[in-house]
């Protein structure tokens, strides 16, 4: 059964310094707790990740997905599509960027959801609860520098597999 979640949050940072870390994707898994592993399939004529494949923990064990992302409304939109996936029929979202104040963004976070396996529905909302609460709070930790040093920290490369 399909569900739909959204949740709002202002941050403390630029729409842009908010869309860099939202699009740094490669970079996830030092910030989002769930994401174990991150890999890009293709990319865009701009040089920005369109298909990317993710492992994440989910119910207590692993699944993975793959999200192709659209760039149309970028940077103010940043919204993907599922192509692929284990445990989900459906992944599809967006956030949603918006100046507010003189240095903080209002992000809405949409979520659409459909399990392969049907799940109790309180189940299913705890789930969408910490998916939706976990990333805003994860991403407003890294922009607002009490994660990983701080943004400036975060624009460093990420270290190379050798």
């Amino acid at each position: 059964m399909e569900e739909q979640v959204a949740e709002r949050m202002i941050i403390g940072g630029t729409p842009e310094h908010c869309y860099e870390v939202l699009a740094g994707f490669e970079r996830y898994p030092e910030w989002a707790a769930d994401i174990k592993s991150v890999h890009v399939e293709e990319r865009d004529g701009a040089g920005r990740p369109s298909l990317v494949t993710y492992r994440a923990a989910a119910f207590g064990r692993s699944t993975s997905y793959t999200l192709r992302y659209d760039y149309h409304r970028a940077p103010e939109v940043l919204s993907w599509v599922q192509v692929e996936g284990d445990l989900t029929r459906r992944l599809d979202g967006s956030y949603e960027l918006t100046a507010a104040g003189d240095h903080g963004t209002e992000i809405g976070y949409r979520l659409v959801v459909d399990l392969r396996v049907p799940l109790p529905g309180f189940v299913t909302r705890r789930a969408e609860g910490r998916i939706m609460g976990t990333a805003l709070r994860e991403l407003k930790a890294v922009v607002e520098g009490s994660h990983l040093g701080g943004l400036a920290a975060w624009r460093k490369p990420a270290a190379q597999d050798s």
